[in-house]
């Protein structure tokens, strides 16, 4: 089966605002809803993910087009992406925990929670199951996580702007922030018409 290159300029900007994985795709919730409570870990999580996500599609464009279909046992395509994953997020884990011993503490437990962020699966899923070619994969991946560091950077800063509004009590906490991850989601839906790829 031949390759897909699709328009490159379109695919980074339809990954980033239509297919935004958080916000349209439902992917990496809980790092979304986790980290997002200040703007800078939420930066910081974005940037970890961009680097993960990206290299994440390169590296399994490769295990999956080099090593699984050659071999025939492409059905183990999920275990391989994962392991494939666990391993840049403990490099990212230890790059982090050396240069920025703050961020690393900031982002606790959630850092190495990226091993199981769907979101960063998927994007790998979608690459296999879009037949991208390489160049395609890797850009899916960035624009896929370029919209993962939209999302969280902008819902912490929406979070950091409530916080001390008079909400109603049934309302304050986790409550109003999964409304404005609603509210978010649908003004990303407002991209849906505008980017075809």
């Amino acid at each position: 089966m031949a390759q897909v290159q699709p328009n490159l300029i379109m695919l980074v900007l339809y990954a980033i605002f239509v297919n935004n994985y958080v916000l349209s795709q439902f992917l990496g919730i809980c790092p979304f809803l986790g980290v997002s409570k200040k703007v800078e870990t939420a930066a910081g999580m974005g940037a970890a993910v961009i680097f993960v996500m990206s290299l994440a599609s390169a590296v399994t464009y490769f295990v999956y087009n080099l090593i699984l279909v050659k071999l025939g046992i492409d059905y183990l395509y999920n275990i391989a992406f994962i392991l494939v994953i666990a391993a840049l997020v403990q490099l990212v884990e230890m790059f982090i925990k050396k240069s920025s011993p703050s961020l690393y503490q900031a982002l606790g437990v959630y850092l190495p929670l990226i091993t199981t962020n769907c979101a960063v699966l998927g994007v790998a899923v979608v690459n296999m199951q879009k037949n991208y070619t390489f160049i395609a994969s890797v850009l899916n991946g960035f624009g896929g996580a370029v919209g993962f560091a939209l999302a969280i950077i902008l819902f912490a800063g929406i979070r950091e702007r409530i916080e001390f509004n008079s909400i109603p009590k049934p309302f304050q906490g986790f409550p109003i922030a999964l409304v404005t991850a609603t509210l978010m989601s649908l003004a990303f839906l407002g991209f849906q018409g505008l980017i075809k790829i």
